[in-house]
């Protein structure tokens, strides 16, 4: 039987509920308040049903520690804090106990710090710069060795800025909210929710156990996403905004302050990934077919 966990129910790990279609018996997902656990509980997520339970992160209620001693599979979808990884620091010893087939962990891209827009990749060292990210490389060390130590191999997926439906820059369009930040030089990468998904699953399948970048093939400038989601949307082209004259918080100047070309060759040659959208171009447009940054 095989049994899915997820460490935080989010944007992306309801993705790979979706995609994941009926290849697990049962699903179990957490979320850190008990009145959203209860509210999630009552719903389905791609028609699928998710048993939700409360988990902040200090301790192991029981119905959580009877779900950890059952999972096949484990997916860590929820955030490090100062004090380290939430989840092996309050379920660590229950996963030792009873260690699953497989851990995915979702990192991000930002491990690897700034690079002045060269490309970089999975041999690269991580230089964080940011706390958040510096906790993220701490807790993928942490992984790592919970799987060394117990024999289970964990994938460590780096994931680029994360979007998809309903969380897009047509959407930001419709909204009035979508700026067009010049910064010379900048580049982002990216990465569609539905490709986090398949590379999940994909490692799951193939019990990976090693550090993968999941991102598009084109690193482009923030700019030039958002003037071509205002011409699919046949909307003005908003005008450009000097990064200097930007306003924007100190997070979001941080993201702004790296800049770097993520390379995903290692992906697709080891779990044999062929990205449904490959750039945001592509991405776009089937969102905008499928009914994204409509009004009204």
């Amino acid at each position: 039987m095989q049994q899915l966990l997820i460490f935080g129910l989010g944007y992306s790990s309801r993705a790979v509920v979706r995609a994941a279609g009926n290849r697990y018996t049962r699903i179990v997902a957490t979320v850190r308040s008990p009145e959203r656990a209860a509210a999630l509980s009552r719903e389905s997520v791609g028609g699928r049903s998710v048993a939700v339970l409360p988990f902040d992160g200090t301790a192991l209620p029981p119905e959580l520690a009877a779900a950890t001693a059952n999972a096949t599979h484990i997916l860590v979808s929820a955030p490090p804090d100062q004090a380290g990884d939430p989840v092996l620091r309050a379920c660590g010893d229950a996963l030792a106990a009873h260690p699953p087939l497989s851990v995915v962990y979702l990192s991000t891209v930002g491990v690897y710090g700034d690079h002045g827009g060269a490309w970089v990749d999975e041999t690269t060292e991580p230089k964080p710069a940011s706390p958040r990210s510096i906790e993220r490389l701490e807790a993928e060390r942490a992984w790592q060795a919970f799987g060394r130590t117990h024999g289970v191999p964990v994938a460590i997926l780096r994931l680029s800025g994360i979007y998809g439906p309903g969380q897009n820059a047509l959407v930001n369009m419709a909204r009035g909210t979508a700026r067009r930040i010049v910064k010379p030089g900048q580049v982002f990468n990216r990465i569609h929710v539905d490709d986090i998904a398949q590379a999940v699953l994909a490692s799951f399948d193939r019990r990976y156990d090693g550090i993968l970048n999941v991102t598009d093939d084109e690193p482009s400038p923030p700019q030039d996403v958002v003037a071509f989601a205002a011409e699919l949307l046949g909307l003005p082209v908003p005008p450009e905004v000097p990064f200097e004259q930007s306003g924007l918080s100190p997070m979001g100047r941080s993201f702004y302050g790296e800049c770097k070309r993520v390379s995903n060759k290692k992906l697709k040659a080891e779990l044999s990934v062929n990205l449904l959208h490959p750039n945001f171009t592509v991405a776009l447009r089937a969102l905008a077919a499928g009914g994204d940054g409509r009004q009204g």
